[in-house]
């Protein structure tokens, strides 16, 4: 079974197509800046060269149309003809309340995923786009959607509430979500695999580092516990996002420096983390490379990151009643050893020690844990795409396309560049 990953954002579209037979990657790419000057198509097909095929699209539709065209062109294509794409899975943003598992699409499922674009204004509308041109163009192939904020639906009452009238969770759903799910999903799975153990009888804690940032407690193979909240603001310091503050900084600023709600969204957001922090970036390569030439400000920024990261790992450990491994992900988890290293520097009390010969890893599956540690430390690369394409076959492995799949447009590269 092939299936077709589709990840929409408002102006790009990412995509992968597996070959779910031996899960290999036959081809991806990015379509980027869609409805704006410069728009692109860049694509690999296999382990060949990347291409990049500049193209005038207008929208998400023609976005989807150039992927299909290019994925059965005669040069820069891997399949013969669209009737080979057995299902097409999608990321979702968010789910609120109504899903913690992957779901076939339907009119009723489309419905539920508009009613929570409240809840996730930036993404739901631009995944909503996504389906609806898979659906114009592969009209009678199954899609799934595979929802962020679906792995942490297990989380208890007492983890998911806040200290609110609980009127607000009533009537708005207001509770904590948590995101970077299909990531805390797949490491954690894989750190199982890996220590050769079930993960039900596992307690491991996953740190999704990057630019956006979170820490999960795992328990038993279910999320128990995370950083993110009711949006992705929440929680860890992060590149712009200031993480966890006390709300009553809030109306004092605006007061403050005259700010309007979208201005205070737009500081929390945009203006605030390690950029704010440190004056200078958001992109930990280059405060790293300036604390080492002794900023200041840079090496502060990331002792504040690496101290939340530390707090959080630390509550987690007391909220499972231990740990067994610790895993660190995305890309500054994945490709920062130095970070690593100081992270877990006060964690010794747990059992935890870092191999530094073993940390020297950049963006490898890799035990990082000296030899005889209690707690196992893992950096595991992230794959959210193949999780997608699990539970797109696991949901689809029991639908039958009654009628053949006949799609409305089948275009050569070419003449779908001329339609473009």
């Amino acid at each position: 079974m092939m299936v077709l990953v589709v990840n929409c954002g408002s102006s790009s579209l990412k995509y992968q197509l597996f070959d779910m037979e031996g899960e290999a990657v036959l081809a991806k790419g990015l379509v980027d800046r869609i409805g704006m000057e410069g728009s692109i198509l860049t694509h690999q097909a296999g382990s060949r060269a990347k291409v990049a095929l500049p193209s005038d699209i207008p929208n998400h539709s023609v976005g989807i149309k150039l992927v299909l065209s290019i994925l059965t062109d005669a040069e820069h294509g891997v399949i013969k003809s669209l009737k080979e794409i057995g299902a097409v899975g999608h990321r979702v943003l968010h789910g609120g309340m109504k899903f913690s598992d992957s779901v076939l699409i339907t009119p009723a499922v489309m419905n539920a995923i508009e009613e929570c674009i409240e809840l996730g204004p930036l993404h739901n509308p631009a995944n909503i786009l996504g389906i609806n041109a898979c659906t114009e163009l592969m009209p009678n192939v199954p899609q799934v959607a595979v929802f962020d904020t679906g792995f942490h639906q297990s989380m208890p009452p007492q983890a998911f509430l806040y200290g609110l009238p609980y009127e607000a969770y009533e009537k708005y759903g207001v509770r904590r979500y948590g995101f970077h799910g299909m990531s805390h999903k797949f490491v954690s799975q894989r750190a199982a695999e890996i220590m050769g153990r079930p993960i039900a009888e596992l307690k491991l804690i996953t740190c999704h580092l990057g630019n956006g940032a979170s820490v999960a407690a795992i328990k038993h193979g279910k999320s128990y516990d995370t950083s993110m909240g009711f949006t992705p603001l929440e929680g860890l310091v992060m590149g712009t996002r200031c993480g966890e503050i006390d709300p009553a900084i809030i109306p004092f600023l605006m007061n403050k420096e005259g700010l309007t709600p979208d201005e205070m969204e737009s500081y929390l957001n945009k203006k605030s983390g390690v950029l704010g922090l440190s004056g200078l970036s958001s992109d930990f390569r280059d405060l790293q490379e300036a604390a080492l030439h002794g900023n200041e400000r840079a090496s502060l920024a990331l002792d504040v990151y690496a101290y939340r990261v530390r707090k959080f790992i630390g509550s987690y450990v007391a909220a499972l009643g231990g740990v067994d491994a610790i895993i660190f992900t995305a890309g500054l988890g994945e490709n920062s050893g130095s970070m690593r290293a100081r992270i877990c520097h006060g964690l010794e009390f747990l059992g935890t020690h870092v191999d530094p010969i073993k940390n020297n890893v950049c963006g490898q599956e890799q035990e990082i844990s000296a030899t005889g540690a209690n707690v196992k430390l893992f950096v595991i690369p992230t794959n959210e795409e193949l999780v997608i394409a699990r539970d797109t076959k696991q949901v689809c492995s029991d639908v039958i396309v009654i009628e053949p799949f006949e799609p409305h447009i089948e275009l050569d590269w070419n003449e779908a560049r001329a339609y473009a």
